[in-house]
């Protein structure tokens, strides 16, 4: 996209909205000079000094935007950057502005952030410890870091100001956001995951929340390290996922799943077509033969929706080794329970749920969701068919993410799914704040034993507690 449109959406085309606005509002960059030299009225103290700063930023962005070339190419950043640097100085000499280093950099950072970045919302985005953000309104900023939340001392200029840097995440991807349609999923060019909500579904303002991923995957030695799973458990994961066993993560909004399919997905070995299909692509393989399919919403025609089930159903035809759903949520569960089925093992899934019968007891209802008249006890013959293992994650009370179960489907026993656990959470305290505890094996071998044992797979007995001392 060109920087000319991308500067044309920080613009406020209508100069009566923009001296109406009270307050320090000033729309990021395209307020009316006019209109903000009639403000510079306020009282000393606080309130007045914000409101000659935001004058301050204000004139200086409102030169810079006049005087940069609109053809550059703003995916350039460190160039457009080099740019703006120069005459951001030249601005400050010209119109003798004296600034201390502190506040020069300060006023620079917040005017390239508004031009080529995320307005007040980048320096979180570049914060490696945050891992979600939330705008309720132009007020009021959450973040997540380590599982808590907690507000932060930043804001938007107004409600428009929000809803600039909302058209500017969604539009390059033809994404649209209105009224007649006032809530959509986008991505930003880092994969990281947004939703926004906008009035008068929202009735605090424009809504944004953004699940931030780690820009390098986390690894399973990390995870190992933070408490997340065991070595045991990991070493049994990897097993399976050789031995191509089909296997779903589930767990609660948050708990970890993506960042867990990311790792089992990285056990499969190199040389097999992997086809990823996401809502939003999310999952960071680092084997060489991956097809990544992500799905699409209608145009504002209504016409041109591409869902996962289409995309389910489109990948059988395209040779893969290994299907990989980020997120079945609907009908498409049936597609997936019958590619399971149907030669291609060693799949992946994720599913929200609260525990792992509760997931078998929501693919079931997906299934019912395809539209077709199936009696429950067939379905629960494909879902004991198809699935082999289930990998439960819950972010706990302390905030941090756990793997809590690893539970096999073992089969049917009349019109029941049988299941068995072989790893649960056991806590065994809490200090300071922390839960104690840890991924336990519970004794039991799976019955699968033998698919580890026939890919050439020899696993100690001690990984499933046994001849050891627990």
């Amino acid at each position: 996209m060109s920087l000319l449109k991308r500067l044309e959406q920080g613009k406020d085309e209508d100069p009566k909205r923009s001296s109406q606005m009270g307050g320090g509002s000033s729309s990021g960059g395209g307020t009316r000079l006019s209109s903000l030299q009639g403000r510079r009225t306020a009282p000393p103290g606080a309130a007045g000094q914000r409101d000659t700063y935001m004058d301050l930023k204000t004139r200086v962005q409102n030169r810079l935007l006049a005087e940069l070339d609109p053809s550059m190419d703003v995916t350039k950043v460190a160039e457009v950057r080099k740019t703006i640097q120069g005459l951001f100085e030249q601005i400050l000499v010209e119109e003798s502005i004296v600034l201390s280093r502190q506040e020069k950099h300060r006023l620079f950072e917040q005017i390239v952030a508004e031009i080529i970045g995320f307005g007040p919302l980048q320096p979180l985005l570049d914060d490696d410890s945050v891992t979600e953000v939330m705008v309720n309104g132009a007020k009021n900023i959450y973040v997540e870091r380590k599982g808590k939340l907690t507000r932060v001392p930043l804001a938007f200029e107004s409600d428009d100001h929000v809803m600039r840097i909302i058209d500017r995440i969604v539009a390059p991807l033809g994404r649209r956001i209105d009224e007649s349609s006032p809530y959509v999923d986008a991505r930003l060019p880092d994969g990281s995951r947004v939703n926004a909500v906008i009035p008068p579904i929202s009735l605090v303002g424009p809504t944004l929340t953004i699940r931030l991923f780690s820009k390098t995957p986390f690894t399973v030695e990390q995870l190992i390290g933070l408490g997340t799973i065991t070595p045991e458990a990991i070493q049994f994961l990897k097993a399976c996922v050789q031995a191509r066993l089909n296997i779903v993560i589930s767990g609660g909004t948050g708990s970890g799943k993506t960042t867990t399919l990311n790792v089992l997905s990285g056990f499969v070995p190199d040389g097999e077509r992997i086809v990823t299909i996401e809502n939003a692509a999310e999952l960071q393989l680092q084997q060489e033969h991956v097809v990544t399919l992500e799905s699409r919403p209608p145009n504002i025609e209504g016409r041109g929706e591409i869902t996962i089930q289409n995309l389910v159903v489109n990948s059988l035809r395209m040779r893969p080794d290994r299907l990989i759903v980020g997120e079945i949520r609907d009908g498409a569960a049936l597609d997936m329970l019958q590619a399971m089925n149907t030669g291609h093992d060693g799949s992946m899934t994720t599913a929200h749920s609260n525990s792992p019968r509760d997931t078998l007891a929501r693919i079931e209802t997906m299934t019912l969701m395809a539209g077709y008249d199936l009696p429950v006890r067939a379905i629960r013959e494909q879902i004991a068919s198809a699935i082999d293992l289930i990998v439960h994650s819950e972010r706990l009370r302390d905030g941090t993410r756990k793997v809590v179960n690893i539970t096999e489907v073992a089969g049917m026993e009349g019109d029941v799914v049988t299941m068995t656990d072989l790893f649960v959470f056991e806590q065994t305290g809490y200090e300071n704040g922390q839960i104690i505890g840890r991924l336990r094996p519970t004794g039991l071998r799976p019955k699968f034993m033998d698919k580890l044992e026939a890919a050439g797979i020899h696993l100690p007995p001690q990984i499933f507690g046994i001849g050891s001392r627990r």
